[in-house]
């Protein structure tokens, strides 16, 4: 059973999670063997190697040390880049809770580590039945690293996200903030005040990059362990 299990959340989409998230595989890979990361569903696919496929996905799977089955570390794969609801209405299938968290249970078997990164925000819906991304990491359980894009309107979103994770019974096991916006004014400041408020510890503050490379990110994982 993997002894690190962690839900990686963000104030938004585009903020960074799957960048985050790889970052974290590297990290933990430094400590486990056997690391992997686990994208439960993914909405937007290319085609790769005569595939369709997340690029998030394809993102984890580079980081992680542990090659895994398709249908393990990305279970639900959506041709269109939508919530996730709306994603599988126009699929024609319907995506619930208990069908994500069978392989992520399989996978924190094989593993050391395991990294699971979620959609959008925590709330984002999964089905027309009133289940969200955030039921499934409340059944999963672990802690939950929040990722803060850090842009004008981030320290309402980053404060409500950390409010809600904990409603929900979850600890928040730190935060990363990632400056998405070169051009933000006042991003030290900001990043001050969400210091002082989020009450949790702040595991890396990622610097913007035009390509930015996750193992080339320095986080503070002793706070994880």
């Amino acid at each position: 059973m993997a002894s690190e299990i962690f839900f990686v959340t963000g104030t938004d989409t585009g903020v960074g999670k799957t960048l985050c998230s790889a970052a974290m595989l590297h990290a933990l890979a430094r400590r486990h063997a056997r690391v992997v990361g686990m994208k439960p569903v993914a909405a937007g696919l290319i085609e790769h190697e005569g595939r369709l496929v997340s690029e998030d996905v394809l993102a984890l799977r580079a980081a992680s040390t542990l090659a895994v089955a398709p249908e393990l570390d990305n279970p639900v794969s959506l041709p269109e880049p939508l919530s996730p609801h709306l994603a599988a209405r126009r699929a024609g299938v319907t995506v619930r809770v208990a069908d994500l968290l069978a392989p992520a249970k399989a996978l924190a078997e094989m593993s050391d580590a395991l990294v699971v990164e979620g959609a959008g925000g925590w709330r984002v819906p999964l089905n027309d039945e009133g289940e969200t991304l955030a039921d499934f990491a409340r059944a999963l359980g672990a802690p939950v690293v929040l990722v803060v894009g850090l842009r004008l309107g981030c320290l309402n979103h980053a404060m409500l996200t950390a409010e809600a994770i904990r409603a929900d019974g979850l600890q928040i096991a730190g935060w990363i903030a990632n400056r998405v916006d070169p051009q933000m004014a006042c991003a030290d400041e900001n990043l001050a005040t969400l210091r002082q408020c989020l009450g949790a510890p702040l595991l890396g503050d990622v610097p913007w990059s035009p390509s930015p490379d996750p193992r080339n990110i320095e986080l503070n994982f002793p706070a994880l362990a």
